[in-house]
């Protein structure tokens, strides 16, 4: 699924970053041809460090070994399933891996040890995706603690829940909240041009995508879906300048290679 990138990484991001600034204990990974083997030893050797444990996890995401990585987690939690990173972590990898439902677990074990924001806004983010109100609640929930500091997040998990269930119009509001907020928020830009570009409105879509390319050029989904806009209004050479553009930046991009593919063969 074409949005599924993004709200990968706005998850990842979210799991990862919190790992990462953990301790390691002046752990030095030894670099040689085979990372994968020295992770492994290093994990071997020193089993509780968790920032190790993402750094392999992550290698086997890369390259959609998934099966690898899940059983990476599992060996974590059976030493520490009390941990909610570890449980956040799975459900980021499970949902890499297309089990919304089981991350969806996974995310609920986690704020079942501790709510955490940054738990939230994961869950939240797939309770919108599935269309389940309780996403409308989490999100409120957020908006409702100061502390949280989580407002941007909370605006956008409304947005996707009004895109999902259909309501695009409502769900161009609540990511312009998003925008406003913070002006370089790009799920909110996509997000906005796609509830746009699903109304019929490509020149306001393309307005929306051209300023979020504008403000990051490297931003290969926004050039996808401008791509797609062109497409509509029968621009065939911006189309296909577009999904070049977007290949550039992501030379896996799977969409924008079929879509590219599509037109040129025409």
């Amino acid at each position: 699924m074409v949005g599924k990138k993004l709200l990968v990484l706005f998850l990842l991001l979210i799991s990862i970053s919190y790992a990462c600034h953990e301790k390691e204990n002046n752990i030095a990974l030894v670099t040689t041809s085979s990372v994968e083997a020295d992770l492994k030893e290093q994990v071997s050797k020193y089993p509780d460090s968790l920032p190790l444990r993402v750094k392999l996890i992550q290698l086997y995401s890369d390259s959609s070994d998934y099966k690898n990585a899940t059983k990476v987690i599992d060996d974590a939690i059976k030493r520490d399933s009390a941990n909610p990173e570890l449980w956040n972590i799975k459900g980021s990898v499970l949902y890499q891996s297309e089990d919304t439902m089981g991350a969806i677990t996974a995310f609920e074990r986690a704020i079942s040890i501790i709510p955490l924001p940054d738990y939230l806004i994961s869950i939240g983010s797939l309770y919108a995706q599935t269309k389940n109100p309780k996403a409308l609640q989490l999100a409120d929930d957020l908006l409702g603690d100061k502390n949280a500091k989580a407002e941007k997040e909370a605006f956008f998990i409304k947005g996707l829940y009004y895109s999902y269930t259909g309501e695009k119009a409502r769900s161009i509001e609540f990511f312009d909240h998003c925008i406003q907020m913070n002006y370089t928020f790009m799920p909110a830009y996509r997000e906005k041009g796609i509830s746009l570009y699903d109304l019929g409105k490509y020149d306001e879509a393309i307005t929306v995508l051209t300023r979020a390319v504008t403000i990051q050029n490297s931003f290969d989904e926004g050039y996808y879906w401008l791509g797609k806009c062109d497409e509509k209004l029968n621009k065939k050479q911006e189309a296909i300048d577009n999904y070049k553009t977007a290949l550039l930046y992501d030379k896996d991009f799977v969409e924008a290679r079929n879509a590219l593919n599509h037109l040129t063969s025409k």
